[in-house]
């Protein structure tokens, strides 16, 4: 564990954007962290924990030791004749564990493959695609605290899961650095094909009677359809959060706007689709120099290279002003700026 000094972050970010850490240090082991406890500089300095670095936006650059968080690892630590109990290293590639799961036929994730990031932001995020969120798998995490250096362990309830949510980005922003996630996975898979996208796509397959690896090949072909490759076009994926309306707003929306994609979500609010928002207030695929909206995907803002994170962060508050003023309705960022 070597602590370095004024370090780029542009291959730690997936939006590419080219920004120096005053320090930086990775972190494979849980015993680094202990030992880099220890050290006055930690105490020192502000700090920030890096995983996959898929859900940020850098806007200037960071003063303060940023933290890699490298720690692998993946091991079965129960099973019973219906569940899997599997514990994850929280510097592991989220997809890669997903593939794991499906290849076993271990079911609860499979709709939630090709999300971007390593699996320790999964639990910080509550990460949710195609009508299944981590929530519904998650047993438990192990964290480490970065005031006391103990080791703290959080059950479900006290993440305090909620949409694109947990404590982890409210009260315990920045206090906790995750180790590792445990989830438990089904033996016997039911599958989720709810969502509409993933019906049209096992239909046009003649699909009737899928499988996770089918659910799962159907969720890679949509995503790869609509989502640029990070690798190839800075993105973090979904920028914006879809946002909950009461079912009373919703009423008055449609009646302006029929053709409004939302999803019910209780029996008094319901969830509009940021996406089509954007796309309706003519943003889909407005390119600005060398940043803009992706052309399939309005959810997405794009670095195609050289751009910065201020411009990309000033593009984000062009389109949240346009929606409220065209909608009445408040869009809130889904990246960390920072």
């Amino acid at each position: 564990m070597v602590i370095q000094k004024n370090i780029s972050l542009k291959r730690y970010n997936t939006f590419g954007v080219d920004y120096n850490a005053k320090y930086f240090v990775e972190i494979n082991y849980k015993n680094d962290l202990i030992k880099l406890h220890q050290k006055k500089l930690f105490k020192q300095e502000k700090k920030l924990v890096l995983s996959g670095g898929s859900n940020i936006l850098f806007t200037k650059d960071y003063d303060g030791i940023v933290i890699k968080n490298n720690i692998k690892g993946q091991k079965v630590i129960n099973e019973d004749k219906d569940f899997i109990f599997l514990k994850i290293g929280a510097g592991e590639c989220w997809h890669e564990i997903v593939m794991k799961c499906v290849e076993n036929n271990w079911g609860g994730i499979e709709n939630l493959s090709l999300i971007p990031g390593n699996s320790g932001t999964a639990p910080m995020q509550n990460i949710g695609a195609y009508g299944v969120e981590i929530k519904e798998t998650f047993i438990n995490l192990e964290a480490f605290d970065i005031s006391t250096g103990k080791i703290i362990n959080f059950n479900k309830k006290q993440c305090e899961f909620d949409y694109r949510e947990s404590v982890f980005k409210n009260e315990k922003k920045d206090k906790f650095i995750i180790i590792n996630i445990t989830l438990r996975l089904n033996k016997n898979p039911k599958v989720n094909i709810e969502y509409g996208d993933i019906k049209k796509t096992l239909s046009r397959k003649n699909i009737k009677y899928p499988t996770i690896k089918d659910v799962s090949d159907a969720v890679i072909e949509i995503r790869q359809s609509k989502l640029p490759d990070p690798k190839i076009i800075g993105n973090s994926g979904s920028f914006f959060k879809n946002p909950i309306v009461s079912n009373h707003f919703l009423k008055k929306t449609l009646y302006n706007h029929p053709d409004i994609v939302h999803y019910k979500i209780s029996d008094n609010k319901s969830k509009i689709a940021a996406g089509w928002l954007i796309e309706k207030a003519g943003w889909k695929g407005v390119t600005k120099k060398n940043y803009g909206v992706h052309k399939n995907q309005a959810l997405v803002l794009v670095n195609y290279g050289g751009a910065n994170g201020k411009e990309i962060f000033e593009l984000s508050s062009l389109i949240i002003k346009d929606v409220k003023s065209k909608f009445g309705i408040t869009l809130e960022r889904e990246v960390n700026i920072i």
